[in-house]
């Protein structure tokens, strides 16, 4: 098969035909449909979280179950499926706390790459997936299949995006109805916190990026002011906007370090910082915590948007059906494999709001 590797760190991807073990116990193989380029993919090629290369990347996936190991039981052939890096195996102290993104259990996977190349030599299964190809292996635990009249385009966005943005509203924060939010940020996973707000009964939200396209974007799902920072004073908006108090929750979903710095301007008494844009590994920020400590704030971590992927994906595909989350619009350029260059020097500028490549 083919497959997008990363050969090293900073350089552009090559395609590469690879072999792809079969599935193990427990384990799946699925034919990629579509997977959409997320900034973390591009943070990991970039050597901004280390590790080793030669890998494969891309984990923002959908598409069709074609075999299963034994002890399978969540899918079937013939399923489409949403893939996503969460793996877990529902029984260690975090799963058992329904925190499964934070699952401590070592797989079979973790320790031995599906992928080989044409030496036979291994290839790194990039963030658990491996989905920058045209068939892909993982565990059962990371899928979960959606009806098939949901283009695999917009299903793929369900794998991190949808549940990483409007998961750090409803699950990390856990935002009340009626809470002024700022979202810092407006990619594919701003756009979801955006419409996580939204969903949740903000108030107000507030979207903050630089970009007029993404701007708009954030208008239309449900953002009551966008802001360009460089044009506008947003802290007097926000101030403006949330009767003189600063906002309840600020979702930083962008890793830049200015992005994570402005957040606690924004911020009132009693007020939550929710970190969901993964910043590179050497990323700090000061902050005065004499601030937070004096009146009540706090910074919090959300990874993956605090995600169970059995119950986040079909709530979040029950929702698309509905009408309520869009995905669709989302999708804005659409790549072969072998443009996936292209793709990720598209996004690395800002140009669209999920780049998607489709199989």
């Amino acid at each position: 098969m083919r497959a997008a590797v990363t050969r090293a760190f900073g350089e552009p991807m090559r395609v590469e035909t690879v072999t792809l073990a079969d599935p193990g116990p427990g384990e799946v193989l699925v034919a990629v449909k579509a997977c959409a380029i997320c900034h973390s993919d591009i943070t990991y090629a970039d050597g901004g979280w280390g590790g080793t290369v030669p890998m494969v990347l891309g984990h923002e996936a959908a598409g069709i179950v074609e075999a299963t190991g034994p002890g399978v039981t969540r899918v079937k052939p013939g399923d489409p499926v949403v893939v996503t890096l969460i793996r877990s195996c529902g029984g260690c102290h975090y799963c058992a706390g329904g925190h499964d993104f934070l699952c401590e259990t070592v797989f079979d996977l973790d320790r031995t790459s599906p992928l080989t190349d044409g030496t036979g030599a291994p290839i790194g299964h990039g963030l658990r997936t491996g989905a920058f190809a045209e068939k892909l292996v993982v565990e059962q635990s990371q899928l979960v299949a959606v009806g098939g009249n949901m283009p695999f385009a917009s299903a793929s966005l369900l794998a991190c995006g949808a549940i990483t943005g409007v998961g750090a509203v409803t699950n990390t924060a856990k935002m009340p109805a009626g809470a002024h939010a700022v979202v810092i940020g407006c990619g594919g996973v701003g756009l979801n916190a955006v419409q996580g707000a939204r969903i949740a009964g903000a108030a107000s939200i507030i979207a903050i990026d630089l970009a007029r396209e993404k701007l708009d974007a954030a208008l239309r799902l449900g953002a009551t002011r966008a802001i360009d920072p460089f044009h506008e004073d947003a802290v007097d908006i926000v101030t403006a906007a949330t009767g003189g108090r600063g906002a309840d929750f600020v979702f930083v979903a962008s890793g830049a370090p200015a992005a994570l710095e402005s957040a606690a301007s924004y911020i009132g008494k009693n007020g939550t910082v929710v970190i969901v844009g993964m910043p590179a590994s050497d990323v700090n920020i000061a902050f005065n915590p004499a601030s937070f400590a004096g009146f009540s704030q706090r910074i919090i971590g959300s990874k993956m948007g605090s995600a169970s992927v059995a119950r986040d994906v079909p709530h979040l595909a029950a929702l698309w059906r509905d009408g309520v989350l869009d995905l669709d619009s989302l999708v804005t350029g659409r790549y072969p494999l072998d443009q996936i260059n292209e793709a990720i020097a598209a996004t690395r500028a800002g140009q669209g709001l999920r780049n998607v490549i489709v199989f």
